[in-house]
């Protein structure tokens, strides 16, 4: 079976992990960009975009896959939207693996936002904010110009905030909860703004915001594309084999 992995989550590491142990597949990972800190997948790898709605149909062909397994980022559903759209024109096999949502725990404080530009709508003037959101989305809080904004950066170029009211904070992740503490204590925050990506590799921001009494502006996710889903590795494994099986591999 000739399967594609759309990588990006922590989780299609251990995806291509596990697929490099059946032997009846042949699988091939997709990267949208450059990782920060490359390691092999183990697979054969593919790096950039692939031109559009033709171009991915045209390489799907080409390369005669299968099925497709989007283990992308919840936020990238321009991708998920086309991979699942696509599949089912040509009649692929399609799986999207989409772990939790984040759900407020007791002693959280959590506003939800629809977008990242909603957050002027609830943070103060004069606010302390840490941008969890990423560097790439940073003009959508253009209208925080009375807080004061912190955003993470895990090269140490020497790069201006777009903005004059913001800085960048130097750090590589994994981040411990104890971490996550030092550093919004050592900057003075009093606001989280953070993607509802899901997961555990980077909960230890909320687990810290709780502990200091920080609060969370969490951006909702956007609309998934239908069809089915799992939320777990074993579960998009249990899905490989039913398909290999079905095809008579």
């Amino acid at each position: 079976m000739r399967l594609l992995l759309l990588a990006g989550t922590w989780e299609a590491r251990q995806i291509a992990a596990a697929l490099t142990r059946e032997p009846r597949v042949n699988a091939v990972v997709s990267l949208a960009r450059a990782e920060r800190r490359p390691e092999s997948f183990g697979i054969a790898t593919r790096i950039g975009g692939f031109g559009g709605d033709n171009g991915f149909t045209e390489w799907v062909a080409r390369e005669r896959v299968d099925g497709i397994i989007d283990a992308t980022h919840p936020f990238a559903v321009q991708v998920s939207h086309r991979s699942a759209r696509i599949a089912a024109d040509l009649g692929l096999d399609y799986i999207q693996f989409l772990r939790p949502a984040w759900l407020p725990e007791p002693g959280d404080d959590w506003t939800f936002l629809n977008t990242e530009t909603d957050a002027v709508k609830h943070i103060p003037e004069g606010a302390r904010v840490f941008l969890a959101t990423g560097r790439r989305g940073l003009d959508a809080f253009a209208g925080l110009d009375g807080a004061t904004l912190f955003c993470r950066r895990t090269d140490g170029r020497e790069e201006p905030f777009p903005f004059p009211n913001g800085l960048y904070v130097l750090g590589r992740p994994p981040f411990s909860v104890p971490q996550e503490i030092g550093t919004f204590s050592r900057l003075g925050v009093d606001w989280l703004i953070a993607r509802n990506s899901g997961g555990t590799a980077s909960r230890a921001k909320l687990e810290a915001a709780r502990a200091l009494g920080i609060r969370v502006a969490m951006v909702r996710r956007p609309p998934q594309p239908s069809g089915p889903k799992v939320e777990t590795v074993a579960e998009a494994m249990a899905w490989v084999r039913r398909r290999i099986q079905t095809s008579g591999g």
